[in-house]
């Protein structure tokens, strides 16, 4: 029996956030989600056509009560209690140094924090 041939992957791609005012690069496969139903202008979202899983950005206003990793982690739990999460974790919390920033004028600091919640998909119980 032939051996299956390796499967091709697709190149990550640079991918304009918010109007060009940052980029992330996207893993292979993909979509963006606003090319498929409205997306709050605060959000970007992708999801993948395999996998079934979703990636949101999203900008958040400044809380003065937090700040650093607690306010990354604020804002996380704030999300998760929105989409009624019913699995939650943070994997990591981890200061952006200024200097990489294109808005570094614009703060004093910036933290990236990756997590996963279990939530319902839009016409699904939760």
């Amino acid at each position: 029996m032939p051996e299956p041939s390796p499967r091709r992957m697709e190149p990550t791609r640079d991918y304009p956030l918010f109007g060009g005012a940052f980029s992330a690069t996207l893993p292979p496969g993909a979509i963006d989600v606003s090319d498929l139903r409205p997306v709050p202008n605060n959000q970007e979202v992708f999801c993948h056509r395999v996998t079934d899983q979703s990636l949101i950005v999203e900008l958040l206003e400044q809380q003065a009560h937090v700040q650093g990793e607690e306010a990354a982690r604020y804002h996380f739990e704030d999300v998760c209690g929105a989409q009624e999460a019913r699995a939650v974790q943070v994997e990591t919390v981890q200061p952006l140094f200024l200097e990489n920033l294109a808005l570094r004028g614009c703060c004093q600091e910036a933290w990236v924090l990756s997590g996963k919640q279990q939530v319902a998909k839009e016409n699904q119980q939760p």
